[in-house]
């Protein structure tokens, strides 16, 4: 089985409809794909009804999350969306979502950039607002020539001079609210360096306590001796060594199916969730 466990549709910040996400997946030999907007589960159902044959789909979500002032992002699959006190905080992070976009684009124009406020909603087709939509309004703008360009101080890196903070959850209660909901959740990317994505292993262990079912160790922003090292803390705390390809469209290539889990990291996270169900083709029905 191939299996790709982390992907990005146009409901948040990818640049492909859920409908061709789950296409294209097939096309390049996947047998499983979770989809896995930021802070949104908008695209579940469009995925789900345009499931070809041979792909199965996990429902999942990419989670904005603050460790000691810093953005990490967990992956949650499996999980009730309708439990009410994860639904009023994923409202409550898409609003601020709205908010902190709102104000970088102010921050921008400030400093002679000519963006607008349309100009990023066009581009952000989904609920979920993000900084790449911004980068894109900015390339739209002429100021920059590509997304990298817009993610540095100089703009809307963290401490950038455009940059606003946003509200976002604690891990540990992340964590909590997905098992709550029935779900799981996995570290994502927690060694890629380039973007900034860096968390010491005591991060780890400290998330495992509070219920972490796995770490993506295999990620294209992450080096061998990286991945070597989740694998190892992984098999030491218990926890499901995952791999996927964090594919967002276009920006990243189109490279979904690059990095895979393994199938019995798979049946491990599988094994540890309740609240959804895989969804297979026939119109998305439910099967566990």
């Amino acid at each position: 089985m191939r299996i790709d466990l982390h992907s990005h549709s146009d409901a948040s910040d990818g640049t492909r409809p859920p409908a061709e996400v789950v296409r294209r997946a097939r096309e390049r030999g996947l047998d499983v794909l979770a989809l896995t907007d930021h802070d949104t589960v908008a695209g579940w159902d469009e995925a789900a009804a345009a499931l070809p044959d041979g792909l199965t789909l996990v429902p999942g979500i990419e989670l904005s999350c603050n460790e000691d002032g810093r953005s990490l992002h967990l992956l949650g699959y499996l999980f009730d969306p309708d439990e009410p006190e994860l639904a009023a905080e994923l409202a409550r992070i898409r609003n601020d979502r709205l908010i902190r976009a709102q104000g970088m684009v102010d921050k921008l124009r400030d400093l002679g950039v000519d963006v607008t406020w349309g100009m990023v909603r066009a581009l952000a087709k989904g609920e979920a607002v993000g900084r790449p939509h911004i980068a894109r309004a900015m390339i739209e703008a002429g100021a920059i020539e590509t997304q990298d360009e817009a993610f540095t101080e100089r703009w809307i890196a963290q401490g950038g001079r455009a940059y606003v903070e946003r509200y976002a959850l604690d891990p540990v209660r992340a964590i909590g609210l997905v098992r709550a909901a029935g779900g799981v959740c996995v570290l994502a990317h927690p060694r890629a360096r380039r973007s900034g994505f860096v968390f010491g292993d005591e991060v780890i262990e400290r998330l495992a306590a509070a219920g972490l079912a796995g770490i993506e160790a295999d990620h294209p922003d992450h080096v061998s001796e990286d991945r070597a090292r989740l694998r190892e803390i992984a098999a030491a705390l218990g926890l499901a060594a995952t791999g996927s390809s964090d594919d967002h469209g276009a920006p990243t290539g189109d490279r979904l199916g690059s990095e895979t889990t393994g199938p019995e990291a798979f049946a491990q996270l599988i094994a540890g969730a309740s609240g959804g169900d895989l969804r297979v083709p026939d119109r998305g029905r439910e099967a566990r």
